[in-house]
């Protein structure tokens, strides 16, 4: 914090330049709203265009026609440029349209702004309380002497008997009001830090894949070395306390049982009392889901990362045939040269002009040969009228929207079988949908297919009528239908 990297950071910080951008109130207002408030990760240009078109239209009728001239696309292109930094443009695969994201520099400096707002209630003593209990953790989980750790449990064992014995007396303490709001404001600023930080972990792989893109596009050396640079600097993150924390969070959030934990919880919490005087956000019960769709992001961050290693692996390999070829030519051309007038002695002696290899299980099957049979004759052209009508009546399974069914599903549970899909998702094209899914659960390599055991499947076809089905039973578990 020293003058010098203030002052640097003043210059080119995006954090710093949102907090004294002459538009900044419009920008913090704006990027909250629409990013920060509902959680939203990225939204197309056309919708962002309109949200900023709603949101000048109703400045400029408050405070002026002439208060922010500029167009809502002319905004966004220069929140998004280098000089600022606010957002991120980019085009997702496959999609000609760009998306927006918030920066995590902006979402620093949004916290910050939110930090001076007056706050209702100041979580002191939950803090304190969460600090107790971090030094506890510190102190017997660096614990190397087995009876001081012995101690500690015998102590927090009389602790909770003694605690179960006034509870059978009827002597139990409640928690006041005012501690009940403190708790949930501390929750609260928690769980929405959370998805912070996993923005900000995005961004940490996103400057990973573009310095890798840097590397490749100016290696000079061996493909070896350049793989053993790029992949012990993914194993340097993947290793990183920040990496393991997140592997950490990420398989305690995957768990069945710990999401259906939090969804119990959370719902208790929010039927409280003095958590309905504070008047929550009701999104934030279902919070939970929320990290789980932030992770996903990173995770696909990730896999784009993997994706440009094989793409530079295909595109090393099409350069190395190619030198093969040149090389091969080169000497064809050398012994064009020297055709009319040989060398004279012995100019190359080799065993054999090739390998002679044998492997007599290659030997292909006899197959005989195919004779068809064509008949001649004049073909008649038909005058009947035919009716068109079975073309258009055509029925399209999304076999893509299946899919994210079953993964959506998995995500609370470790399995499920193709009748509880059908009762969640109910059949919108009848038979043909139900033959889909049972392609999928083929083509799945993790799904089970018990052809001893049937179950029923009811649904209704594209006529109306109710149907029942018998198919063999399908269970998709974690892991398939990706």
């Amino acid at each position: 914090m020293d003058y010098e990297t203030l002052d640097r950071m003043r210059r080119t910080h995006p954090a710093w330049r949102l907090l004294a951008a002459d538009h900044g109130p419009l920008v913090a207002a704006f990027l909250h709203a629409t990013f920060v408030e509902p959680n939203v990760r990225t939204l197309s240009q056309a919708d962002l265009v309109a949200r900023l078109d709603d949101t000048l239209h109703t400045l400029r009728e408050r405070f002026g026609a002439d208060v922010f001239p500029r167009a809502a696309q002319k905004y966004l292109d220069d929140w998004a440029g280098d000089e600022r930094g606010f957002l991120r443009k980019y085009y997702p695969p496959g999609i000609d349209e760009p998306y927006f994201d918030l920066s995590p520099a902006a979402e620093k400096a949004l916290t910050f702004l939110a930090s001076l707002v007056e706050q209702q209630l100041v979580s002191t003593e939950s803090r304190l309380m969460t600090v107790f209990e971090l030094l506890r953790q510190l102190v017997m989980g660096t614990e190397t002497d087995p009876s001081v750790r012995i101690a500690e449990l015998v102590r927090q064992r009389s602790e909770i008997d003694a605690e179960i014995a006034r509870i059978r007396e009827g002597r139990f303490d409640l928690l006041e009001p005012a501690q009940v709001k403190d708790r949930f404001v501390q929750l609260e600023l928690t769980a929405r830090a959370l998805l912070s930080d996993f923005r900000q972990l995005e961004q940490n792989f996103r400057d990973l894949d573009r310095d890798v893109r840097e590397q490749i596009a100016t290696w000079e050396g061996s493909k070896g070395a350049v793989l053993d640079e790029v992949f012990g600097a993914r194993d340097a993150i993947g290793d990183s306390d920040q990496g393991q924390s997140f592997r950490a969070f990420w398989d305690f959030l995957m768990s069945p049982t710990r999401q259906e934990e939090l969804s119990e919880l959370l719902a208790k919490v929010f039927e409280l009392g003095p958590v309905q005087e504070l008047a929550p956000d009701r999104r934030l019960r279902r919070i939970h889901y929320d990290w789980l769709t932030a992770g996903e992001v990173a995770q696909r961050t990730v896999a784009r990362l993997s994706g440009q290693l094989r793409r530079y692996l295909d595109d090393q390999a099409w350069l190395e045939n190619r030198r093969i070829m040149d090389l091969i030519r080169e000497v064809e051309q050398s012994a064009l040269a020297v055709r009319d007038q040989p060398p004279t002695g012995n100019f190359m002696e080799l065993d054999a002009s090739a390998p002679d290899i044998r492997l007599p299980l290659d030997r292909p099957l006899f197959t005989p040969p195919v004779k068809p049979r064509i008949r001649a004759g004049a073909l008649a052209e038909g005058d009947d009228a035919i009716p068109a009508d079975a073309l258009f009546e055509q029925v399209y399974v999304d076999k893509a929207k299946l899919d994210r069914n079953i993964r959506r599903a998995l995500q609370l549970r470790a399995q499920v079988t193709l009748a509880e899909l059908v009762d969640q998702h109910p059949l919108e094209q009848g038979l043909s949908e139900l033959v889909a899914y049972l392609s999928l659960a083929a083509e799945d390599g993790r799904a089970v297919i018990d052809e001893a055991t049937e179950q029923l499947v009811v649904f209704t076809d594209e006529a109306g009528h109710a149907k029942r089905a018998r198919v063999p039973k399908v269970v998709f578990t974690r892991g398939g239908a990706a």
